[in-house]
């Protein structure tokens, strides 16, 4: 166990925080989410690069990692989904969680094929991860019900630039494996 790791781990120890936060009936409750959730996004960062400073990559970080992430955003999202309840609130949360689940399937069966490095993380992914967090950092913060406040518009923004990054990365992804699909020969 090193660094890196634990700031995986305390990741994935934050998101049941995270939620049990959300649901309490306290003003202050909507900033310490978004507290919480930026806490994670900056040991998302830190972890990433402590491993690669300190020479600390390892096989369980490299699994865990997207993991703790990927369940972050997902249990963040599906919250905010719950709080705003309206069809273009939930499109772009249904892009970003079903695109994490494409690529994820993705990721693992071109890893079978030996050939994992074809869809290893690319700039695109990394900057989409970066709207995601800020958008939902900013979302978990916007009091409701106050559905025309600076903080939910500004989110809401964030969001959608985030799902377009989403598809544009997903697209990115697609076609670095295409030819592994097979289609089209006989």
């Amino acid at each position: 166990m090193n660094i890196p790791n634990l700031l995986t781990l305390l990741r994935i120890v934050l998101i049941p925080v995270l939620v049990l936060v959300f649901y309490l009936e306290y003003q202050w409750s909507f900033i310490a989410c978004s507290v919480i959730f930026a806490l994670a996004g900056i040991t998302d960062w830190l972890d990433g690069y402590l491993a690669r400073k300190l020479d600390q990559s390892t096989p369980f970080g490299a699994f865990l990692d997207p993991v703790a992430d990927k369940l972050m955003v997902a249990i963040a999202l599906v919250l905010l989904v719950e709080r705003y309840q309206v069809w273009w609130f939930t499109l772009p949360a249904m892009v970003i969680i079903g695109r994490e689940i494409v690529i994820s399937a993705l990721r693992e069966w071109m890893a079978e094929l030996g050939k994992r490095t074809n869809v290893s993380v690319s700039y695109i992914g990394k900057v989409k991860t970066v709207f995601q967090m800020l958008s939902i950092t900013v979302l978990l913060a916007a009091v409701p019900p106050d559905t025309t406040g600076f903080l939910l518009e500004l989110g809401v923004v964030l969001m959608y630039l985030a799902a377009l990054l989403t598809l544009w990365s997903m697209f990115v992804y697609l076609r670095a494996a295409w030819p592994e699909f097979g289609l089209g020969k006989s």
